[in-house]
C-alpha cells in the first residue's frame, strides 16, 4: 500500500497540535511533534534551551527525528499519514533565527518528498507562550514567512487552513484530501 503523506505545519501557536488530536480522535495515524520531546531531554541533560544555546545541534537532532517519521511511514498498512510538522520545518527555523546549515539538510529535504502541507497561519486569539514556546507572537508571524517560503522553494503547493474551530479545521482539511 503506498501511504499518502501529508504534513501540518504552521508556526508556533497555530493549533497544529490540537489539530493532530483531532485527527487521531477520529482514527487517522498520525505523527506528532518532536521538537518539545527534543528540547525535554536537553532539559534532563542540563540545557534550559538547546535550540538558543546550539541551535545547529537542536536542528540536527530535529532533522534526524523528522527523517525517522517520513522513513516509519514506509511501513504502515494504511492509506494516509498525518504528520506534525515536515522535514523542511528544520530548514525554516534556522533560516528565522540566520543560523546556516550543512548541505545534507537540503538532500533530507529533497530525499523527503510528501504529497500534500497544510498550513496554518499564527493567531493571535490562541496564541500562548509556554516553558517550551518562548517565541512572540510577531516572530511567529515571522516563521510563518520562513516556513511557507521555505516549502515553496522545494515546489511544494501550501494549503491554508482557515481559522475556525479545531473540528471544522479538520473537516476542512479531509474535504481538501476528498476523505
Amino acid at each position: 500500500m503506498d501511504t499518502k503523506r501529508i504534513v501540518i505545519t504552521g508556526g508556533p501557536g497555530t493549533g497544529k497540535s490540537s489539530v493532530i488530536n483531532e485527527l487521531i480522535n477520529r482514527g487517522f495515524t498520525c505523527f506528532e511533534e518532536i521538537s518539545r520531546q527534543v528540547i525535554l531531554d536537553a532539559k534532563k541533560d542540563g540545557i534550559d534551551q538547546l535550540f538558543l544555546t546550539n541551535p545547529l545541534l537542536f536542528s540536527e537532532l530535529l532533522l534526524r527525528g523528522r527523517e525517522q517519521q517520513y522513513n516509519d511511514t514506509k511501513n504502515l498498512n494504511t492509506s494516509v499519514v498525518f504528520l506534525d510538522r515536515g522535514v523542511p520545518d528544520v530548514l525554516a527555523y534556522m533560516d528565522f533565527i540566520g543560523e546556516s546549515y550543512p548541505q545534507y539538510f537540503m538532500d533530507v529535504c529533497k530525499d523527503s518528498v510528501y504529497d500534500c502541507v497544510f498550513i496554518l497561519k499564527p493567531w493571535q486569539d490562541i496564541y500562548v507562550t509556554d516553558n517550551e514556546r518562548y517565541e512572540s507572537f510577531e516572530e511567529a508571524l515571522q516563521i510563518h514567512d520562513h516556513l511557507q517560503n521555505t516549502y515553496l522553494s522545494f515546489n511544494y503547493k501550501l494549503i491554508d487552513v482557515p481559522f475556525d474551530a479545531v473540528e471544522k479545521r479538520v473537516d476542512y482539511i479531509l474535504n481538501t484530501l476528498n476523505m
